[in-house]
């Protein structure tokens, strides 16, 4: 069975000093607090990391809004997965990792917090001339390669990404590889839609709120629809729309809108076009670390530019301020990085 996502244990304390860390906590929607926590100690087959950079994904903030369903999600919860940080100490029986060794992870939740453990799985090491800040966003890489993979992509085909987020942002970096007819990328912000015609779009549209059907804006250019759709919105109504923006036998690929879907569906639409839709993230383990060797050497490779997205830098000790910044959706926001390196280390 494919391992899943997993928050590590953190025991929390009411008292500061030695031996203790800062984390992160979300007690209610809306309200992420600091708590002291113990220093984890890394059990048999673990390894404990110093986390130095966690980057606010859009899936902790459709968390914080209280967007996904009760059965995903209770409160209070730890969040953070965009996880870059330096081994500092390593369990028994751990084979290749060492202390000092610079790393990225994923399948990581609840890492805003000064150091998390995990088995090695869930590790990938960098190279000490990647700066940490970069590889952090590694993590969102495998599941972006596999929806890629996914869509079919080809030259005569048109695809379009809704959403220039920072996933919507690398998506659109990795799916210009796969160099399709035409790219065309969706957004409310003139800022994120300049960035994704420099890193591929053929087409770019101002949409000018969320409720537009997206059709409305393009179907002049593209009447016949698209023949692959990925959506890459947080909350889960924008499916709705995916759906009628495929053409006839296409294909959506959900790499977003896993939040809760406030609009009908209608099926009938789907069947009546034909439409393939398919849910993203690798199905096996071998696949998930394939991807994730892939991706970080696109980064190391030039291709894809974890970087120039990143708009604001803030302190863990922050963290309230930076989801307040992070939720407000402007254009000049972007990526938001946690810098969990505090003061007390």
């Amino acid at each position: 069975m494919v391992r899943k996502m997993t928050v590590p244990p953190m025991k929390l304390v009411d008292y500061e000093g030695e031996g203790t860390q800062l984390c992160a906590v979300v007690e209610e929607i809306g309200n992420i607090t600091l708590k002291r926590a113990l220093i984890p100690e890394p059990a048999e087959g673990e390894v404990r990391v110093k986390v130095k950079w966690v980057g606010i994904c859009g899936s902790d903030v459709e968390v914080f809004r209280g967007a996904r369903e009760p059965e995903f999600i209770s409160y209070p919860t730890r969040l953070g997965h965009e996880v870059a940080g330096v081994i500092d100490k390593v369990g028994p029986n751990v084979i290749g990792l060492k202390v000092g060794d610079h790393v990225a992870l994923r399948y990581i939740w609840g890492a805003f917090a000064e150091y998390v453990c995990c088995t090695p799985f869930s590790v990938k090491s960098l190279p000490k001339e990647l700066p940490l800040i970069e590889g952090s966003l590694i993590e969102v890489l495998p599941g972006i390669i596999h929806a890629a993979e996914l869509g079919d992509i080809s030259p005569h085909k048109n695809v379009l990404i809704t959403g220039q987020g920072v996933s919507g942002l690398v998506m659109t970096q990795i799916i210009s590889l796969y160099s399709p007819r035409n790219l065309v990328v969706t957004d409310l912000f003139d800022e994120k839609l300049a960035l994704a015609r420099k890193y591929g779009a053929t087409h770019t549209y101002r949409i000018p709120s969320p409720d537009t059907n997206t059709m409305d804006i393009v179907g002049k250019d593209f009447p016949d629809g698209f023949d692959v759709v990925i959506p890459c919105l947080l909350e889960g109504d924008g499916m709705v729309d995916a759906i009628n923006a495929a053409g006839q036998n296409g294909r959506i690929v959900m790499y977003g809108c896993i939040g809760t879907c406030h609009k009908p569906v209608d099926f009938f639409k789907v069947h009546k076009k034909r439409l393939d839709i398919l849910s993203t993230e690798p199905k096996r383990d071998i696949d998930n670390r394939n991807y994730f060797d892939r991706g970080l050497q696109l980064v190391l490779d030039g291709l894809v530019n974890t970087e120039e997205m990143i708009t604001h830098v803030v302190k863990l000790e922050n963290i309230a301020e930076a989801f307040k910044l992070r939720n407000e959706h402007k254009g000049d926001t972007i990526h938001v990085m946690i810098d969990c390196e505090t003061s007390s280390q």
